[in-house]
Order: structure tokens, then C-alpha cells, then sequence
């Protein structure tokens, strides 16, 4: 599975944007979403595209899938994270809270004032990802989501705990790619933006296993 995280937005690095509607892709985020399109289809072997609900998101995922020549479905469980009280706040007052230090050091404990807890959003994303490895067997899957929710991801598939996720950084439009198997998953890339993996050298780094969903568990 490819995890692409959405493009640049005007308040990418600014704003805590959660959930909120009607923040759309930049210039730069249209051009970097078109490049991740670009690499993704030097696959050659990929078979459906999915995005998160929110409008970054599916725009992202329709520049990646012109590339692909495949249509973008929707999957809820690749939302961002609900932020609640903190949604559309500046990152730079959230650094000043005391509950900041929380969400980096010890996350697995901490719940958004009035939203999601890291918790939840974990079996959130871990169940989406076993739904679309399950309906996709033995195929290359793109999944369009945000930063948390793929963090989370590569961590389930690495064995990092929780409080450890924070550790990684997913970049705009980066790509991180899972293999997921029944001996369990594989870690190709994490925060990718330049060459992919190729498929077939990928399948011999993991003993011929395939680097797409192969029916194993998030």
C-alpha cells in the first residue's frame, strides 16, 4: 500500500486544519501532488486509488489518479485526525500549551480537547487499512490521507509504540509504501519524495512476498 499524504495548502506549517471544510491545494501543492502522480505511475502495477473525505485530500488523489488512469474512491477511515476545540487553531499558539508536550511526548495518553484521542484514531486507520488490504488482494493500492493517520500507520506496520509515532515526519505529498503479507508487513519507504522503490526489487527485499496488500492485517 502507498500512503501519499495530501499536498501543500496555504496553512500547511501555520494551522491546525483538522477537519474543517473548504481548505483547498496550493500552486504548490497542485504541482506536488501532480509529481507524486508522476512517480506513482512508474510503478506501472497500480490498481486503485482512495482519499480521505476532506477537500486537500481528494485533490490530491485526482491529480495522483490522472496519472493512473483510475477513478478516486472515498474511505472515511483515512480522515484526518478531529483536533475538536483545537481545529483552525495556529500551531504556534498550541506550542505554547502545556498539553502540546503531551501530543509529541506521550500521545497515546492525550485526547483533543472535545475530539479524537490518538487512541482512536489508531484503530481507526489500522481498520481502514485492513478493509482495503482485504478488498484489494495481491494488488498496489494508493491510500491519500494526512499526516497523523499515515504516521500511525507506518508505525503499526514497523511495531513502533504510540508514544513513539511523533517520531516520524510525513512530509507533503510524500509517499510511504507498506507491503502487507501474512507473515505480517513490510516497510519499503517512509516520507518518500523522490524515486520509488521498484516492485519487483521490492519483492526480492522481502523474501517474494509482494509489496502490495496481500490480505495480512494493519
Amino acid at each position: 500500500m502507498c500512503f501519499v499524504r495530501h499536498g501543500t495548502t496555504p496553512t500547511t506549517g501555520k494551522v491546525l486544519p483538522g477537519r474543517a471544510r473548504g481548505l483547498h491545494l496550493s500552486e504548490q501543492g497542485h504541482a506536488e501532488a501532480d509529481r507524486a502522480g508522476e512517480r506513482l505511475a512508474r510503478l506501472g502495477s497500480v490498481r486503485a486509488v482512495y482519499s480521505s473525505p476532506l477537500e486537500r485530500a481528494r485533490e490530491t488523489a485526482r491529480h495522483v489518479a490522472s496519472h493512473l488512469a483510475l477513478p478516486v474512491s472515498v474511505d472515511r477511515g483515512l480522515l484526518e485526525c478531529d483536533f475538536g476545540e483545537w481545529t483552525g487553531a495556529e500551531l504556534a499558539a498550541l506550542r505554547k500549551l502545556d498539553a502540546w508536550d503531551a501530543v509529541q511526548r506521550h500521545p497515546a495518553g492525550f485526547r483533543f480537547p472535545g475530539g479524537e484521542s490518538f487512541a482512536e484514531l489508531q484503530a481507526r486507520i489500522a481498520g481502514a487499512v485492513e478493509r482495503l488490504v482485504a478488498r484489494h488482494p495481491d494488488e498496489v493500492v494508493v491510500a491519500v490521507s494526512h499526516a497523523d493517520p499515515i504516521k500511525i500507520a507506518v508505525g503499526d506496520a514497523m511495531g513502533v509504540p504510540l508514544d513513539l509515532v511523533q517520531r516520524t515526519v510525513i512530509s507533503p505529498c510524500s509517499i510511504s509504501m507498506v507491503a502487507y503479507a501474512d507473515g505480517g508487513p513490510t516497510v519499503l519507504c517512509v516520507n518518500s519524495t523522490g524515486d520509488l522503490p521498484p516492485i519487483a526489487r521490492a519483492r526480492a527485499s522481502t523474501g517474494g512476498r509482494s509489496p502490495a496488500p496481500t490480505g495480512g492485517r494493519a
